[in-house]
């Protein structure tokens, strides 16, 4: 097992779910897990071998910081592990084994806990199951670690699914009303605004202000959290320091689009000011 390997084999795995061969596909997806798990065990570092010094630019001190109990997820293999739980997640959901399907992406949002969709699938599922307390704290973690603006999307739309199961037709409305601000086009939060037209959850009989109020009063943040934009123009910082251009470009248009150009330019002033403090 190695990075190559794991990779060649995610893609024949996908080549059979595209194909419809779901059972082939989860028992290929199976080995590989049982296989990849062995190889971090053997390879990748313990909590006592790791030290802060040995992660050099600020994203991966972030990560890290986010990961300090079990460095693990730092770990050798990289995205192929999370990816692979996922794939293996829509083989169980296939195959109509929702349980199975839970613990894969569990397992995915242990590998990737910076990630939010396997975090807002997993949500989706515990929704699904009746499981609602999981299914609350999940959405409402991705407030915390979203870098993109349609993952924020999603999150206000669980939270709308749940105001409407719950009854509560104005905070459903309110959530939605968010999410459309936000402007992502992504089809599933379309489809939610369309289906809520003409009823009391549709997200234009609100005003901004009624609508930031409602989230207020269910304890929801209304727009994206300024700390997650803050990392990413530091991020974008020490990507430019490094050269690399294009990733600077790309944390710091995701920045902008999860607080406005704006707020993201004032909070990149505060970062300067701040280092200038520093020396």
């Amino acid at each position: 097992m190695n990075d190559t390997t794991l990779q060649d084999e995610l893609l024949r795995a996908e080549s059979l779910l595209i194909q419809g061969e779901d059972e082939l596909a989860r028992d290929l997806l199976l080995r590989l897990a049982e296989d990849a798990e062995e190889y971090v065990d053997r390879n990748c570092p313990t909590t006592e071998e790791v030290q802060w010094f040995s992660f050099p630019t600020l994203f991966e001190r972030l990560c890290y910081r986010r990961v300090e109990n079990d460095p693990r997820e730092l770990r050798d293999v990289g995205e192929p592990l999370d990816r692979l739980y996922g794939d293996l997640a829509l083989a169980d959901v296939r195959l109509g084994d929702y349980e199975l399907a839970i613990e894969a992406l569990k397992r995915a949002v242990r590998w990737n806990p910076m990630g939010c969709g396997y975090r807002l699938d997993l949500a989706d599922l515990f929704l699904v199951n009746g499981d609602v307390r999981e299914c609350l704290a999940l959405a409402y973690s991705v407030f915390e670690r979203a870098s993109e603006a349609r993952h924020l999307a999603r999150a206000y739309l669980v939270f709308a699914n749940w105001f409407e199961h719950s009854g509560n037709d104005r905070a459903a409305a309110a959530a939605l009303h968010a999410a459309q601000r936000l402007d992502v086009r992504d089809p599933s939060v379309e489809a939610a605004i369309d289906q809520a037209r003409e009823t009391p959850r549709d997200p234009d009989l609100l005003t901004d202000d009624e609508a930031c109020d409602l989230l207020d009063a269910e304890g929801l943040p209304d727009g994206a959290n300024a700390e997650v934009a803050i990392c990413l123009l530091m991020c974008a910082g020490d990507a430019a320091q490094l050269g690399q251009r294009d990733v600077a470009t790309e944390l710091t248009l995701r920045a902008r689009d999860l607080v406005g150009e704006q707020t993201a330019m004032a909070l990149l002033a505060l970062i300067r000011e701040e280092d200038a403090h520093e020396g």
